[in-house]
C-alpha cells in the first residue's frame, strides 16, 4: 500500500509540476476526466470519474445519459455533459476542479470549452487527451485549450501515466454505463408501449 501511495505522488508531484497546476491552499488536486460511449450513437453515456488525494474517488463518478442531439456527435455529448456537470459548480452543490481531462482531441475540447465559457467558468485548468498514432498507449498528445502546441510525453513519463490510469478509468466507467443503458433500451419495444 506504501509503495501504491509513493507511486501516486511521484505522478502527482511530475502532472503538478508539468501543468503548473496549484489546489487552493489547503486543498487537494480534483482532477476530473470525461468520455462518451455509444454504439453508432445509439445509448449515448458520457462519464465524469474523479480523482482526488492519491486515488480515485468511486463515490463521486458521475455518469449522464446523452439525449437531444444528433446521433454520434461526441462533440455535442461532451458539451452536455460538461454543462451538466458543472451547473452545479455555480449552484454551490458541487465542488471544482483543479484540472479537466477530456479524453478526445481538438474538437472534444473546443465543445467542452464552449460549455465552460457558457457557465463564465473558463478560468478552469482543461487539457485534452487525444490518443497517438495508431491509438497505441504511450502515444498520447495532449492539447492545451490555451492554444498552445500540443505534448506528447515519454510513455515512461510518471504524469502520463497518472493522466492514463485516469482516463482509462474514465472510459471503463462510460463503457459499464453505454452497455446498461443500451440493454435498458433493447429490452423494450413499441409493442410495450
Amino acid at each position: 500500500r506504501k509503495n501504491v501511495q509513493s507511486r501516486q505522488s511521484s505522478r502527482l508531484e511530475a502532472l503538478q509540476e508539468l501543468l503548473t497546476l496549484e489546489p487552493e491552499e489547503g486543498e487537494e488536486i480534483r482532477i476530473e476526466c470525461f468520455d462518451i460511449s455509444h454504439t453508432q450513437g445509439e445509448s449515448a453515456v458520457a462519464s465524469c470519474v474523479v480523482y482526488q488525494g492519491s486515488g480515485m474517488r468511486k463515490s463521486e463518478y458521475r455518469r449522464f445519459n446523452i439525449q437531444g442531439i444528433q446521433p454520434g456527435d461526441d462533440y455535442a455529448a461532451i458539451r452536455q455533459a460538461v454543462l451538466r456537470r458543472y451547473e452545479t459548480v455555480l449552484t454551490g452543490e458541487g465542488v471544482a476542479p483543479t484540472l479537466i481531462l477530456i479524453d478526445g482531441g481538438k474538437g472534444q475540447l473546443g465543445s467542452a470549452l464552449s460549455a465552460l465559457n457558457e457557465l463564465g467558468l473558463s478560468h478552469f485548468p482543461i487539457i485534452g487527451v487525444a490518443k497517438g498514432e495508431a491509438r497505441k498507449p504511450g502515444l498520447e498528445n495532449l492539447i492545451f485549450a490555451d492554444g498552445r502546441e500540443p505534448v506528447q510525453l515519454a510513455p515512461e513519463h510518471p504524469a502520463l501515466h497518472l493522466i492514463q490510469e485516469i482516463r482509462d478509468e474514465a472510459h471503463r466507467f462510460a463503457i459499464a454505463g453505454h452497455r446498461a443503458q443500451r440493454s435498458k433500451t433493447r429490452r423494450t419495444s413499441r409493442l410495450d408501449e
